[in-house]
């Protein structure tokens, strides 16, 4: 429960407010008038200066100075006490003995105040000094979220919270009851559950310096990165809107309204300069360690640093922190709209193109030494082994930008070098296949329908018809929107590809034929040395028949092939039917 303290007994009703004056109802004339920003407060001298030094001498001062005559109202100015007249509404209170009721929402000021107007011992026992510092102490600095309350209103009483060291303390509670290993999370609400993150939605109550002083605190004190990265996440999609929406291109814009629906006032009502401020603290706070923070975080928070137009510091950090593990993006979070007041594009590729090269710049130098040709002589090897680990975050962002390549290549406003750019950036041995190339280039062509044959066939050399699928070979041979000779090329390389599987069906066939017969010439041996003249039975060849008539198929099948490739090569007139039967002969013989 709450922490509650209760001063006083008389009736509330012992004050009353009109307009911007209290007064009391005591029935006797009021003497002392204090002016507290724009409130007034009518009052007796009496029940004020004998629990408060600071009172005592201004009004005596107020008194010895005055020109009036005896009995005039004494007028003191208190425009610098900390709370403001909330506060000393409380104060005045205390001092009549009025009931009031002192917590975690109201005790820092009040501690602050009483300090202020020098309300100690001095003054009366159980001053309000002495009531206030032992309920801080004893009763609201033993409970988590009483101790959250309190040094959120430090806040508005900082100078005075600071030099009294209950922001220290506050800060220092908090610290040890959020990391793990103090043994100390019995102190906190049963309602949270026992886990690495009970802590988030708490400290997102507070004001951006105080947490900030906070999340420093426990990050020295041990905390795991992952903790840490995971508040800064909690906090900036608390209090920056921008971090819950997504554009339109993001399916998954709704996965935080459970999150938006606990946004207090405070976080729906920042300025937009106040979001850029809190933005940019908070990117410069976020763990150095590589995956601490998820990839679609720092992209989302890359694209509100781009609409909030943060300082070009913030933006290259989360650039490189992208670039570092851009293995781990997802192609959603990669389509950031285009920002630029002469924006042409739909989505901002020259962002993309920079974290690329960010990404390069630490993965190129580990891959460049390891050359696909001596991983294929040592596949057995350990050298091997460590190349495939050292391809496959490159292996992985290669396939990212192809997919990311297919989804710009819509926007007819994309120029043919940005495009080429983007292709080109990723090392050609990073892609095992290029598949994912050759549908991008096909969408491309098919959104810039325009580009003359010249251009065609430049676009096209971005891909190598070595490195197509079946599929994709099929697809791009009755593909109009390719240029013939890529066409051509893509029909030879898979009669290359024919060949190669020919003689490896030979190769292995042969070799099954010598195993399987080799037992059996041996034993025949003797009676093939006896028969008549020494000559061989003809049915020993039976095998030996059947292969050369297979061989003799697949060669005519080739023939067959190249005759019909030289006629066809002049003109695009008949490829439809070539092709189907091309690719028909190759499927059966697969």
């Amino acid at each position: 429960m709450a922490a509650l303290l209760r001063l006083g007994s008389k009736s509330c009703d012992a004050f009353r407010r009109e307009g911007q004056s209290w007064h009391c109802t005591s029935g006797l004339p009021s003497d002392l008038s204090i002016e507290v920003g724009q409130v007034s407060f009518h009052l007796h001298k009496f029940p004020l200066l004998s629990r408060s030094g600071l009172l005592k001498k201004l009004i005596a001062d107020s008194s010895s100075s005055s020109s009036q005559e005896e009995g005039a109202t004494c007028v003191v100015q208190l425009h610098d006490i900390p709370g403001g007249d909330k506060t000393f509404d409380l104060v005045t209170r205390f001092c009549y003995g009025v009931l009031i009721q002192v917590s975690a929402s109201n005790v820092v000021p009040l501690r602050c105040a009483a300090e202020y107007l020098q309300m100690d011992e001095n003054y009366g026992e159980s001053n309000l000094i002495r009531l206030t510092h032992s309920f801080l102490n004893d009763q609201v600095l033993t409970n988590w979220l009483d101790t959250i309350i309190a040094l959120q209103t430090c806040q508005d009483v900082m100078p005075y919270a600071q030099q009294l060291n209950i922001v220290t303390t506050c800060i220092d509670f908090l610290t040890l009851k959020a990391c793990p290993d103090t043994n100390t999370k019995d102190h906190k609400p049963q309602t949270k559950a026992d886990d690495d993150h009970w802590w988030y939605e708490d400290l997102s109550l507070l004001s951006l310096p105080l947490y900030k002083t906070l999340i420093l605190s426990i990050q020295a004190k041990g905390m795991k990165p992952e903790n840490i990265a995971g508040s800064l996440i909690h906090y900036i999609t608390r209090h920056v809107p921008l971090m819950n929406r997504q554009s339109s291109f993001d399916n998954e814009k709704n996965n935080n309204n459970n999150n938006n629906n606990n946004v207090n006032q405070q976080g729906t009502n920042n300025s937009e300069a106040d979001q850029r401020c809190m933005l940019e603290d908070i990117v410069e706070m976020l763990p150095n360690k590589k995956g601490v923070t998820p990839s679609k975080y720092l992209l989302r928070m890359l694209t509100t640093a781009m609409v909030l137009h943060a300082n070009q510091s913030c933006i290259d950090n989360l650039e490189k922190r992208i670039g570092s593990q851009l293995e781990q993006a997802m192609l959603v979070d990669l389509l950031i709209p285009n920002m630029g007041q002469s924006a042409e594009t739909l989505y901002d590729t020259d962002c993309i193109q920079r974290i690329i090269d960010h990404f390069l710049s630490i993965y190129l130098p580990a891959t460049a030494s390891t050359s696909p040709c001596i991983s294929i002589m040592n596949e057995q090897g350990p050298l091997a082994n460590a190349a495939a680990d050292s391809l496959t975050p490159m292996t992985i962002v290669a396939n990212l930008i192809d997919a990311y390549l297919a989804e710009v290549a819509l926007d007819v406003n994309l120029k043919l070098p940005k495009f080429q750019a983007l292709a080109t950036a990723i090392p050609e041995y990073a892609r095992p296949m290029d598949d994912g190339l050759y549908h991008a280039i096909d969408v491309y062509l098919k959104a810039h329908h325009w580009l003359v044959d010249s251009e065609r066939e430049q676009f096209c050399r971005l891909m190598n018809c070595q490195k197509l699928s079946l599929e994709a070979s099929t697809h791009a041979a009755q593909n109009e929107r390719l240029p013939l000779r890529v066409i051509v090329q893509v029909l030879f390389f898979e009669q290359l590809r024919l060949r190669t599987s020919i003689s490896s069906w030979l190769f292995d066939d042969n070799n099954n034929f010598d195993n399987s017969h080799q037992q059996q010439n041996n034993l025949n041996l003797a009676h093939l040395r006896t028969t008549n003249n020494g000559q061989v039975d003809p049915s020993q060849q039976q095998g030996g028949g059947n292969l050369k008539e297979r061989v003799s198929e697949l060669e005519k099948e080739c023939t067959c092939i190249r005759k019909e490739l030289h006629k066809l090569v002049k003109t695009k007139r008949g490829w439809n039917i070539f092709q189907r039967m091309f690719f028909r002969k190759r499927s059966n013989n697969c």
